[in-house]
């Protein structure tokens, strides 16, 4: 992509990418800060009271804690942006537009399952960015990245390729929270950076392709972003039903390969073993729809609606293309015999 053609992009999209500016009380940072850190945190003296600079602190008692990126997908406010840069609900979330106008935000959904969020503002004509289809990607392809770089430089833009599809990875947004795998995920070398998350990766036409999403810990010029295609399906559901619907099958799994059948002496090396994740949890969530039709722990999904499932095809990979209400058929391998049931499919709580 040639200079020319990259300032015009940035320039047709710019307008419509916005930051976040993530806000907290004092007394909860406080709460949630150990008293031993005081002393290491700077402006703040050995003592029984955190102290923050008062110019820092707004009239609320509000103090800014950090920041990310969002684009404006409606004209009548809808924005996009990360799950994990909105995941804090003890926080205030402000959006801050290009033209430099402040707007406290309502939070519409947070997808279950994608590291994708919606939120909306109060505001009317606003500049949108087009949303293209990210299953048209080819490798070496070029996209440019587009945020608010690490909360405070506003209009970071870079530009890499397409250096690989279908990724998968397991993430956390914080060092605290639970490990998450993300599937499906375009890699890209054009710089994704913290403050980046939730904003446009783009096409040469500005056409958004994927929701900057994640950088590898330790990698040098490898992040990953999110197609834009989950998010568009979102969208719909927010425009229809006023919150995102995700199909619940209602299993606890693990695929299987040649290594998970040596190890656990299983009769095939493909499908998903029906097994719980830890003595607290149960491997078919009781009343689901998986429970209903009679599934049980140790059971062994064989296939889909005719598809093979392994490693490359788990169960939540074709659920993504399924709505609530659709039913599925399964082929189940349970004590050697192989069993045929059909699954009709409930809304994720």
């Amino acid at each position: 992509m040639d200079d020319k053609r990259v300032i015009a992009t940035v320039k047709k999209v710019m307008p419509a990418v916005v930051s976040i500016a993530i806000a907290k009380h004092l007394e909860d940072l406080e709460k949630e800060l150990p008293k031993e850190l005081y002393p290491f945190i700077p402006s703040s003296p050995s003592g029984e009271k955190l102290q923050i600079p008062e110019d820092l602190i707004d009239k609320r008692g509000m103090v800014q804690v950090g920041g990310g990126s969002g684009f404006i997908v409606d004209a009548n406010g809808l924005i996009l942006t990360n799950k994990h840069v909105i995941s804090d609900p003890k926080a205030e979330y402000t959006v801050i537009l290009n033209d430099g106008r402040r707007f406290p935000s309502e939070i519409l959904s947070r997808d279950p399952i994608n590291d994708v969020a919606i939120l909306k503002i109060k505001a009317e004509g606003l500049p949108c960015l087009k949303l293209g289809d990210a299953t048209k990607l080819q490798l070496g392809q070029s996209l440019i990245a587009i945020g608010n770089a690490l909360g405070v430089f506003k209009n970071t833009v870079s530009v890499g390729i397409v250096s690989g599809l279908s990724r998968a990875i397991t993430a956390q947004a914080e060092p605290d929270a639970p490990p998450q795998e993300m599937r499906g995920l375009i890699q890209t070398d054009a710089a994704i950076n913290p403050g980046n998350s939730g904003g446009p990766l783009v096409d040469a036409d500005g056409n958004v392709v994927a929701v900057n999403a994640a950088i590898v810990s330790g990698a040098q010029s490898i992040g990953f972003a999110i197609p834009v295609n989950a998010a568009k399906r979102d969208l719909d559901d927010i425009k229809k039903y006023g919150r995102i619907r995700r199909p619940l099958l209602g299993l606890r799994y693990m695929m299987i390969d040649d290594d998970t059948k040596a190890k656990m002496n299983l009769p095939v090396n493909y499908g998903a073993l029906v097994v719980r994740e830890s003595e607290h949890d149960s491997a078919v969530v009781p009343e689901s729809p998986a429970e209903k039709a009679g599934l049980k722990e140790k059971d062994i999904v064989l296939t889909l609606n005719g598809a093979k499932l392994d490693r490359d095809h788990p169960i939540q990979d074709f659920l993504e293309n399924l709505n609530v209400g659709d039913e599925v058929t399964l082929a189940i391998l349970r004590d050697g015999k192989e069993l045929v049931t059909k699954v009709s499919l409930a809304e994720r709580k």
